[in-house]
C-alpha cells in the first residue's frame, strides 16, 4: 500500500465513545446534558462527509428525504414510518436512528447508543458537513441530548479502550 492508502485520524481524550464511533461529551454533570458527534475515524473507515442529516422535531414531520437525501412531501401527505425515515419529535430511543451520514461511496446510519431527548440540532454542519470532516471533535459535532434516567457513560470507552478497539477491527 502507498501512503496514500492511508488516512491520519485523532482521538479526542475527553470523550466516551460507542462502537458505532460517536464520541460523547459529558457537557453538564449536575443536568447530564451530554454533546455528540462522529469519531475522526468514521471518516478514515469511509470517506469525506458529503451530507449529515439529523433528526428533526415533530412539526416538520411531513417532510421526508427521498432516496437522493433531499427533502419531499409524500403523495399520500402521511409521515413516512419505515426503518430508514429520520426520528421525528424531541424523543430518540435506543436503537431509533440518530443521524445519517452520506460519504464520498456510502450512507452510514447510526443509531441512538441510548434513549434520550435531543435538546439542539447542530444546523451548521447539516449545512456545511465539511465540519464533520475538518473539525469533527469541535464545531463538526452533530447534537446535544438529554439521556434518560439510566444513562452511564462508564458503558462507553475510554478514549484508550476505543484506541484498542479500532486496532482490533
Amino acid at each position: 500500500m502507498s501512503d496514500s492508502d492511508y488516512f491520519e485520524f485523532g482521538v479526542a481524550h475527553d470523550r466516551r465513545y460507542t462502537l458505532e464511533h460517536l464520541w460523547l461529551q459529558l457537557l453538564d454533570e449536575k443536568d447530564g446534558t451530554v454533546k455528540v458527534g462522529m469519531s475522526e475515524f468514521l471518516r478514515a473507515d469511509y470517506g469525506d462527509v458529503v451530507r449529515v442529516i439529523l433528526p428533526h422535531p415533530q412539526d416538520t414531520s411531513e417532510f421526508i428525504l427521498d432516496d437522493e437525501g433531499t427533502p419531499g412531501i409524500r403523495d399520500d401527505g402521511e409521515v413516512d414510518s419505515s426503518p430508514d425515515s429520520v426520528s421525528t419529535g424531541d424523543e430518540i430511543g435506543l436503537g431509533e436512528l440518530l443521524v445519517t451520514l452520506r460519504t464520498v461511496s456510502d450512507r452510514v446510519l447510526i443509531n441512538s447508543p441510548f434513549p434520550c431527548k435531543v435538546l439542539e440540532l447542530n444546523g451548521e454542519v447539516e449545512d456545511n458537513a465539511d465540519l464533520a470532516n475538518d473539525d469533527a471533535y469541535g464545531d463538526g459535532w452533530f447534537l446535544i441530548v438529554k439521556p434518560h434516567d439510566d444513562f452511564d457513560e462508564d458503558q462507553f470507552l475510554d478514549a484508550n479502550e476505543y484506541v484498542e478497539y479500532l486496532s482490533e477491527l
